[in-house]
């Protein structure tokens, strides 16, 4: 398996599981269930986890794309969306696993922690979205947008 291969394996896991991790932090909100969080907390921290593979494999399957003559600049600008992405979905996944400690140890300032992985899912599932066009266009010539 060669690393184009392998990050297109695991690059739609990174991108969807903020968007998960926001709906069920959502939903927590609405059941009351701590139980909740802490499972949209964890998904959160997987998505971080998820991102190593993409985020390691990206240079390899660049070298690899770049000789079947796809474009530089569409490679380019992915590459820089998705070294955004990245660094804020690992600082997401830390914010994340210390709100989840702080709920499992029922710390009472973890609802200001909560609020803080809210906001900054948001933000990364912007990011997500981003990066997995730009990924595509690399690609898929039909989704480019006109600039």
């Amino acid at each position: 398996m060669n690393a184009a291969q392998i990050h297109l394996l695991s690059n739609h896991i990174p991108l969807a599981l903020p968007f998960i991790g926001i709906l069920i932090l959502l939903i927590s909100i609405f059941i009351k269930s701590d139980i909740a969080k802490r499972i949209g907390y964890l998904i959160l921290v997987l998505g971080g986890l998820f991102t190593i593979p993409t985020f390691l494999s990206g240079e390899g399957a660049e070298e690899i794309v770049e000789q079947i003559g796809r474009s530089h600049d569409l490679i380019h600008e992915h590459e820089e969306s998705a070294e955004t992405f990245a660094y804020l979905n690992y600082l997401l996944a830390l914010l994340a696993a210390f709100a989840l400690w702080f709920n499992w140890k029922k710390a009472n300032w973890e609802k200001y922690l909560f609020m803080a992985v809210l906001t900054l899912s948001i933000v990364v599932a912007g990011f997500a979205l981003c990066t997995g066009e730009s990924g595509g266009e690399i690609s898929h010539p039909e989704i480019h947008s006109k600039k």
